[in-house]
């Protein structure tokens, strides 16, 4: 999928994504969705997916607003940066794993539309010129809007299906 250039298409595009990976959720049978998955992964089932955006939607919701109102800070907290990331990923997962399943569908619902809502709030230059905000380093707010948002769902949505095929292959019959 290309990557949206204008705002309309980043909120067509995020919206779209999101709502199919609603629709691969709710499609999905109670055992299937909370079934462990079937390969060795980090996230360990459905819940473990959605929480991961719902936290990196929470990255994103911040530092925006934290920004927009003068408070400096980087994307990413204290002391991860974008190198150790993947440990700070590790991290998410070990701090939800007493979140249900239920609770974490509601919870990215809510970050989703909280998201959605910061990036209708800017104007197309505001997204998409690069180096327009110093908090933006030499990228745009669109590509943190969008790795937030559309490009994190479709990796959820490849990890979900892989889960899904899996998972059916082995229990079909």
């Amino acid at each position: 999928m290309p990557r949206p250039t204008t705002k309309d298409g980043l909120i067509q595009t995020a919206q779209m994504q999101y709502d199919k990976l609603a629709d691969m959720v709710e499609g999905a049978t109670q055992e299937e969705r909370t079934a462990t998955f079937l390969f060795e992964d980090r996230d360990r089932n459905i819940r473990d997916v959605l929480i991961h955006l719902y936290e990196w939607h929470k990255l994103f919701i911040d530092w925006a607003k934290d920004n927009t109102k003068g408070i400096d800070r980087d994307f990413l907290p204290k002391p991860y940066n974008w190198r150790t990331y993947p440990q700070m990923n590790v991290e998410i997962w070990k701090k939800h794993q007493n979140t249900s399943l239920e609770d974490a569908r509601k919870m990215l619902e809510n970050t989703h539309y909280q998201s959605m809502e910061i990036i209708k709030s800017f104007d197309e230059e505001q997204l998409f010129v690069k180096k327009l905000y110093k908090w933006t380093g030499n990228s745009n707010l669109a590509a943190y809007a969008i790795s937030s948002t559309s490009s994190h769902y479709d990796w959820a949505m490849k990890k979900i299906k892989r889960h899904l095929t899996t998972y059916r292959l082995v229990n079909k019959g």
